[in-house]
């Protein structure tokens, strides 16, 4: 059974939920880090616990989200090693995996979707890395991370 971790800020909650049952129901263990209440949290310190925690290993992927998904993921993108989408639909999540291996995804508790949440972790989940040329392009993005 495949390991996921995922966290989530005071923005999230009830979508998060619905990804901790629906990973799940899809057989993965889930490692759920973030909170159940909507008592403030800052999102950068959830980004930071997931991320370190996905870093341990044994884990397929990691779920960020906050109230937009846009900083958990700005923050999560700041961690070495960690390459974190914010997709807008299905085709983008799915384009995520195969494109840019990326190891997070995320998403906000706050958008009004055009499609499923749920579907586009699907499309994520489902997708796998096409490796080659895309590969190329992955290890210019990591090293950045000591160039810049």
């Amino acid at each position: 059974m495949a390991n996921v971790v995922i966290a989530n800020d005071h923005g999230a909650v009830e979508l998060a939920g619905i990804f901790v049952k629906h990973l799940q129901d899809r057989g993965y263990t889930v490692n759920h880090l973030g909170v159940t209440t909507n008592d403030s949290v800052d999102y950068p310190d959830m980004a930071k616990l997931a991320c370190q925690e996905y870093k341990k290993g044994d884990y397929e992927f990691g779920v960020l989200l906050c109230g937009t998904g846009i900083g958990i993921s700005i923050s999560a993108n700041k961690i070495e090693g960690i390459r974190c989408a914010l997709p807008q639909n299905s085709f983008a999540a799915e384009m995520a995996r195969k494109h840019n291996n990326v190891n997070f995804i995320a998403f906000g508790g706050r958008i009004e979707y055009s499609e499923s949440p749920v579907k586009m972790l699907d499309a994520f989940i489902d997708s796998t890395f096409e490796g080659d040329r895309h590969q190329r392009r992955i290890d210019k993005i990591m090293a950045l991370e000591s160039h810049c």
